[in-house]
């Protein structure tokens, strides 16, 4: 049940920029947990709540370690941190020993569980006498599930759909935080910079598309190249009502960890207000509240989101601040989706009606963040819009995945160096 004062998806949403905010000041992992229940809790009512890990030694073979193995130690799962569990040891807790109840199947399982009663639940193992009804969700890094966030209620059918959402958004930075805990410790004693950076490429690379949508008609194809191992460009690809295709490109300010977090929480955000179907402006209108009241005035993401429906071509979208992307049209004749509105998070952002255009049967959409257009050579002379749109026009005919390594390839031409001085990412959709 969400608590009055903060009822409303914008106020949920801004929940998860401040953890973003609040783990990056901090490598103590009982810390961030304490803090991520804390958050829940204004959010949620729970009576008990705990963040479970597995311990690293329990055998994690696909998918995710079954079944239970014993810890060295005895235990199989970590009480990283709980409250309400005041009665709780490990000496006879059959969870934390042997993996057993509804947090034992989430972990085993990688599904959520909205037990509306507990008393009724097969997998239910009674932790606190008082618990009626329990809601749990796994904790997922690189594939793996490493953990779940749980919470119980004295009542009866106290969690709802809604919940489970928001406890899944957080569970995502309760990862990210999680491991970063995790190899600050291991650091003090390792090479931590290395060790450190592959995780949280790790967890970054997740939360982008594994591989392009099958759409029939459409070829696409997107690629993502950070400059550090981790950054704060982003796209992806929505599944969205009757068969039609979200298609977004972002880009965070700034770069490395603070540029990540913040990514990780864009996307969460516009995931979570997308698959309630919301209307483009709607979905725009959420991120720019939530970033101007969560954010200080320097951290802004410029992006462009639309829909579109592949059965008429019909591409309806809003571009915040971002490098417009180009259309080439089967005759060779190209234009930009200029620019409509301010980046979000910049203050004084007045509401603008969508755009609209066709993507025509032999047209290409090319979407592009300013790394690649900016991309330099040691004269400082830029990649540019024009040399852009020329190896789009000398690639056309190619496949949507050429034409990205088109683009590469003539990049590191231009440039002479096989990196880039800023994130730089691309999605290309070509109709048939």
């Amino acid at each position: 049940m969400l608590s009055p004062a903060l009822h409303g998806s914008d106020a949920k949403y801004r929940l998860l920029l401040d953890i973003s905010q609040e783990i990056s000041r901090t490598f103590d992992l009982q810390e961030v947990v304490n803090h991520l229940l804390a958050t829940v809790r204004s959010v949620v009512e729970y009576d008990a709540a705990g963040v479970f890990v597995l311990h690293r030694n329990v055998p994690t073979g696909p998918p995710w370690g079954t079944p239970f193995a014993p810890a060295v130690g005895g235990n199989v799962i970590a009480a990283m941190a709980s409250v309400g569990f005041e009665h709780r040891t490990d000496e006879n807790d059959p969870m934390l020993r042997t993996g057993a109840g509804i947090v034992g199947h989430v972990i085993n399982t990688g599904e959520r569980v909205i037990a509306s009663d507990v008393s009724v639940d097969p997998h239910y193992v009674q932790g606190r006498t008082e618990t009626r009804s329990e809601l749990a969700v796994p904790i997922v890094s690189n594939g793996m599930v490493i953990g779940a966030l749980n919470l119980e209620s004295d009542r009866l059918a106290a969690f709802s759909e809604d919940d489970a959402d928001l406890l899944e958004a957080l569970a995502v930075a309760a990862a990210i935080c999680i491991e970063k805990a995790v190899l600050h410790r291991q650091v003090i004693h390792k090479e931590l910079i290395e060790a450190q950076l592959k995780i949280a490429k790790d967890v970054q690379s997740s939360l982008l598309p594994a591989g392009p949508p099958v759409v029939a008609g459409y070829d696409v194809a997107g690629l993502n190249v950070p400059t550090w191992d981790i950054g704060g460009d982003y796209f992806d690809y929505l599944s969205l009502p009757d068969g039609r295709l979200g298609l977004v490109i972002a880009d965070v300010s700034g770069k490395g960890v603070p540029a990540a977090l913040l990514m990780a929480t864009f996307r969460a955000t516009l995931r979570a207000s997308a698959s309630r179907n919301r209307a483009i402006p709607v979905i725009v209108d959420e991120l720019h509240r939530t970033l101007v009241e969560s954010m200080d005035v320097s951290r802004y993401v410029t992006a462009v989101y639309g829909v579109l429906d592949p059965r008429t071509g019909r591409f309806t979208y809003l571009n915040c601040g971002h490098n417009p992307p180009i259309l080439l049209r089967a005759s060779g004749r190209w234009e930009r989706l200029q620019t409509s509105r301010r980046a979000i998070g910049m203050l004084a952002n007045d509401p603008v009606p969508v755009s609209v255009t066709t993507i025509g049967r032999g047209d290409t959409l090319l979407m592009y963040t300013d790394g690649v257009v900016d991309a330099a050579n040691d004269e400082y002379c830029e990649f540019g819009e024009r040399r852009l749109v020329s190896t789009l026009l000398a690639s056309a005919a190619e496949s949507a995945a050429a034409i990205l390594d088109a683009l590469v390839y003539e990049t590191r031409a231009h440039t002479g160096r096989d990196h880039y001085d800023d994130d730089f990412t691309l999605v290309v959709v070509k109709r048939h």
